[in-house]
């Protein structure tokens, strides 16, 4: 083993022991709704969140894909940028990054360490300590102000109001699609979760809003009018204008805030991630203040939307069948998944991987998927919060009918029974794509078969 072998596992091993003292703490499914903790850890560091202009994204779906784009565009226009994202597809370190990319093992520990006994003295003086994904969030804006950075583009963990990430002000709100997810924690009423996602919106922001169902639209104005805030609204002020379906993605016009730009490449699948790039030129426009007489060079933005990379979402992992993944973990998602499915994918047979976790709504996750699947294999994922495979398969069986449905109990399984299935059908003669396999449910069964098929971190 060469010395820059050795190096690395010590740096991951460092970063599993960090991990498991983490992990210690109340997980991101367990919330006591209070910035209080948050607020004196960031006090303690010295409110690193305000050193930098920042960029805060909410919703229920597309906030990490828009977050990416947001990302590449200011990199390719000369900002260094800060990202931090939730939850990881494969590790840690996936959720802060810094120039584009996620920060080592090495620096992650450190940043940890540093910020470690400040979090001790949170613990000491509240009634509850800090969670697992509070802790990330002051890692985080630590790690940006130390880097420094021109600008961080921060997505919200859960909710709004209350999420850890709230402390920090952003300069512009992306409030990207809403629909009813977290039930739990955030209840079944669409205008309740509007109304928290919308927390996010600051006095005097720019706020960037997709396309909504009228009663959460109306939620999410209602604060911008009380925040005297501005708001652009995607199908109004900005949105797709045309979009084809090209070799390795679409090729989409968007009518930004400044202008029109034409021929944008963008190297996703799916209307909902052309919906996602209007968004992110619009939030990147707003933050420069473009307007109907300002708009950003139109070769810097084809250049940095053609460099987007949106892992784990309908991703290709092999060919010959073809494997996609997508972390789609709710019924909206799983919808947006089978409309891209079927308008750009000619399979003649798909065959479906699915593990969810037990606190989502399965059902509507397997109505959704129903149309595009010819077959489906229930799993369960490594998660301990993963659906019993079992329990899944009674969900399923009045959706898809006991002679569409394979059970494996473990993923590895699933997916080589799934490949199996498609491979038994492809035919190389015919004119589109035989055989293949989707798999699906949730962000750990996303990230898992990234690693089962070879995939690094990303």
């Amino acid at each position: 083993m060469t010395d820059s072998q050795t190096d690395a596992v010590q740096a991951l091993a460092a970063l599993r022991a960090v991990e498991a003292e983490l992990d210690t703490r109340w997980p991101e499914t367990k919330i006591e709704p209070s910035l209080d903790r948050i607020r004196l850890l960031t006090e303690l560091l010295g409110d690193p969140q305000r050193s930098y202009p920042v960029v805060h994204i909410a919703g229920t779906n597309a906030k990490t894909s828009t977050s990416r784009m947001i990302d590449a565009l200011f990199t390719r226009i000369g900002l260094r940028t800060g990202r931090y994202t939730s939850p990881h597809l494969q590790l840690a370190t996936e959720r802060i990054s810094v120039d584009g990319g996620p920060i080592g093992p090495d620096r992650y520990v450190e940043v940890y360490r540093d910020v470690e006994p400040y979090v001790s003295l949170v613990d000491g003086r509240q009634p509850v300590p800090m969670s697992k994904f509070e802790v990330l969030t002051g890692m985080a804006f630590a790690a940006f102000a130390d880097a420094p950075v021109d600008v961080a583009v921060v997505e919200v963990g859960l909710g709004g109001s209350w999420d850890a990430t709230n402390v920090a002000d952003g300069r512009v709100a992306v409030i990207c699609p809403i629909a009813i997810d977290h039930v739990d924690y955030l209840g079944g009423d669409l205008a309740g979760i509007a109304k928290e996602k919308a927390g996010i919106i600051k006095p005097g922001a720019t706020v960037v809003m997709a396309e909504q169902q009228p009663e959460a639209a109306t939620e999410v104005l209602r604060q911008v009018a009380e925040a005297d805030a501005v708001i652009a609204r995607q199908g109004a002020e900005f949105g797709v204008l045309q979009r084809e379906i090209a070799v390795g993605g679409q090729l989409l016009r968007l009518q930004g805030l400044g202008g029109v730009y034409e021929d944008v490449f963008l190297p996703l699948h799916g209307a909902h991630q052309a919906d996602n790039a209007a968004l992110a030129l619009a939030a990147v426009e707003a933050f420069f203040g473009a307007g109907p007489d300002r708009q950003l060079d139109i070769e810097t933005i084809r250049e940095a939307f053609a460099t987007v990379a949106s892992p784990g979402r309908l991703e290709r992992l092999r060919t010959a069948p073809t494997v996609l993944v997508d972390a789609a973990h709710n019924p909206h998602g799983a919808k947006a998944l089978a409309a891209a499915l079927e308008a750009e994918f000619g399979f003649r047979k798909l065959v479906a991987v699915v593990s969810v976790m037990g606190d989502k709504d399965a059902t509507g996750i397997l109505t959704e998927l129903e149309p595009v699947a010819h077959e489906i294999v229930l799993t369960q994922n490594s998660s301990p919060r993963a659906m019993d495979v079992d329990d899944l398969a009674v969900l399923a069986m009045p959706i898809f009918g006991e002679d569409r449905i394979l059970v494996e109990a473990h993923l590895p399984d699933a997916l080589e029974a799934a490949i199996r299935l498609a491979e038994e059908t492809d035919n190389p003669d015919e004119p589109v794509y035989g055989g293949g396999v989707v798999v699906t449910g949730s962000v750990v069964t996303a990230g898992e078969t990234r690693a089962l098929l070879g995939k690094a971190p990303a």
